[in-house]
C-alpha cells in the first residue's frame, strides 16, 4: 500500500516502492484559486527536500512547489502545462506534479501522515 505523507507547506507524497508521486494538496489549490500554469521539472533534475522544484501559478498568485522528498525526478505530468486546471480538479490524483526516485526514505518519518495533516489544518485560520 502506497504512504501518504504532507509538508508544512501543503505538498504531498504518495511512497510506492522508492518512487514517489508529489503535488499540492487540496488545501493548497483552494487557496490559490483557478491554476492557469505550471512549471515542471525536467526527467533527471535532482531535488532536495524543501527546495523549489515546480511554480504553479493562478489568478490570485505564482507560487513555488517544494519538494516533499529529495530525490532524482523520473517523471514530470505531461497532462499538466496543457490543462492546468487538472490540479484544481484533481490535486490528489490526476493534478500530480512529479515523481521522484527517493535518495533518502527517512525523510518521510519527518512529514505528516494524513491524521497529522488534518489536525495541522484545523490550526490554520
Amino acid at each position: 500500500m502506497a504512504e501518504l505523507r504532507f509538508t508544512r507547506e501543503h505538498e504531498w507524497v504518495r511512497v510506492d516502492g522508492d518512487v514517489g508521486t508529489c503535488g499540492i494538496s487540496d488545501y493548497a489549490q483552494s487557496q490559490l484559486g483557478d491554476v492557469v500554469f505550471v512549471e515542471l521539472p525536467a526527467a533527471g533534475k535532482n531535488v532536495k527536500r524543501g527546495g523549489e522544484a515546480a511554480v504553479v501559478e493562478s489568478v490570485k498568485a505564482a507560487s513555488e512547489v517544494y519538494a516533499p522528498v529529495s530525490g532524482e525526478v523520473v517523471e514530470s505530468n505531461a497532462a499538466l502545462p496543457d490543462n492546468p486546471a487538472r490540479v484544481n480538479q484533481s490535486p490528489m490524483s490526476e493534478g500530480w506534479f512529479m515523481k521522484i526516485k527517493l535518495s533518502n526514505k527517512a525523510e518521510l518519518a519527518e512529514l505528516m501522515d494524513e491524521a497529522a495533516y488534518k489536525t495541522y489544518l484545523g490550526t490554520l485560520s
